[in-house]
């Protein structure tokens, strides 16, 4: 299953690090060979135009050795020109091609063959230059240059193209955190809004500006999204708890319905059994109430309902629940903690409104007080 399982996606960081350094790379590697071609293509002009140079020196001075036939004198000259320049090897020849003087470096370390090696290389053949007297040619003169120049030029651009390159990575990298500031940031920033508005809901949490341009107008656009899902998020839950609030309250009078007294009926006395208390509830139904609607019409008595549940909801405390059951039935939940007290308050309140003067038509009631408490058998 191992070889079916995606890589591991690479961060924003590391593409970005890795881009920098990969064009550091590439532009000091071709800057660093293309100046390196050309000085050795300089360089070698330089220790050829200079072996020419030695050559003429060496002709003028061993001319005469040569003429009279002087080894001693030739070998002499020969090594005194041919060990001050960049000269492997020298030899003076007469004019029947026999060597009169021979000169060659000496070994001086592990890199007199490389030395040699780069001089083959890099530099031209062996020079001959010819030996004139008199408008004769009386012998010639053969050099073979040395490398070791070359040599140091290669092994000092050598040292100075790891250090460009060791100095670009660095530069590189310290560009690529810099510009990542700039990017990750507003990016990250982006992140834990979209996180909080998905996990806690949180539709007023904003993106901060962002100083690029493109984040800037990207966190923007997210911002005006999350101005549209709060104005959606309320407006949903406006009608959720209208809808809720429908459900379970009469739409007449307001009072809640049957389905909303029954359930919380249940958990009175599921709250009264586990804690051993009392639930008090009273039911309230309007006698003759057929004949206010026959006599004054069915507005008038919705009238009469909406002001028997204003009446019964004033004379009741804040903690008591007033629901309307259908038709002309009321009941009272009184609190559990207190029901008797919840009976006394009713009657004191029902007793000093009962005579009020602006009224329709005069409703007489007929009430029922039901009481539990909760008690186990032995």
């Amino acid at each position: 299953m191992s070889f079916f399982k995606s890589p591991a996606r690479p961060t924003l960081r590391s593409v970005i690090g890795r881009g920098h350094l990969i064009v550091a790379l590439l532009a000091i590697s071709m800057a660093s060979l293309s100046l390196t071609l050309l000085g050795v293509l300089a360089l070698r002009v330089y220790a050829d135009h200079n072996l020419h140079l030695i050559a003429r020196s060496i002709n003028y001075t061993v001319e005469a050795a040569v003429v009279f036939n002087d080894s001693a004198a030739a070998t002499e000259a020969l090594a005194l020109i041919a060990s001050t320049g960049e000269v492997a090897d020298a030899q003076v020849l007469d004019a029947r091609g026999r060597v009169l003087a021979h000169w060659e470096r000496p070994e001086t370390g592990l890199l007199t063959d490389l030395e040699m090696q780069i001089a083959r290389a890099f530099l031209e053949k062996p020079i001959t230059v010819p030996i004139m007297h008199q408008g004769q040619e009386i012998g010639s003169i053969a050099l073979t240059g040395h490398g070791g120049s070359l040599l140091r030029f290669l092994l000092s651009g050598l040292v100075g193209i790891v250090l460009c390159i060791a100095v670009s990575a660095w530069v590189a990298l310290y560009l690529a955190r810099r510009q990542l500031r700039g990017i990750t940031g507003p990016l990250r920033s982006l992140a834990d809004v979209a996180h909080a508005a998905r996990r806690e809901r949180a539709f007023d949490v904003r993106v901060p500006p962002a100083e690029i341009a493109e984040l800037d107008n990207l966190g923007n656009d997210f911002n005006a999204l999350l101005d549209e899902l709060e104005a959606w998020q309320t407006h949903l839950q406006s009608e959720n708890e209208t809808l809720a609030h429908q459900a379970s309250h009469d739409s007449l009078t307001g009072l809640p319905n049957r389905a909303f007294f029954e359930g919380r009926l249940i958990r009175a006395l599921r709250s009264a059994s586990k804690l051993n208390e009392r639930v008090a509830v009273l039911f309230l139904d309007s006698d003759r109430f057929k004949g206010i609607n026959d006599n004054f019409g069915h507005a008038a008595g919705d009238a009469v309902l909406m002001a028997v549940a204003s009446r019964v909801r004033a004379q009741l405390r804040e903690e008591d629940l007033v629901a309307r059951l259908g038709g002309r039935r009321v009941r009272h939940f009184a609190d559990p903690a207190a029901p008797h007290r919840g009976r006394r308050a009713y009657r004191r309140k029902n007793h000093r409104q009962h005579g009020d003067a602006d009224c329709l038509a005069r409703q007489y009631f007929g009430t029922d007080f039901a009481q539990y408490r909760y008690c186990r058998l032995p």
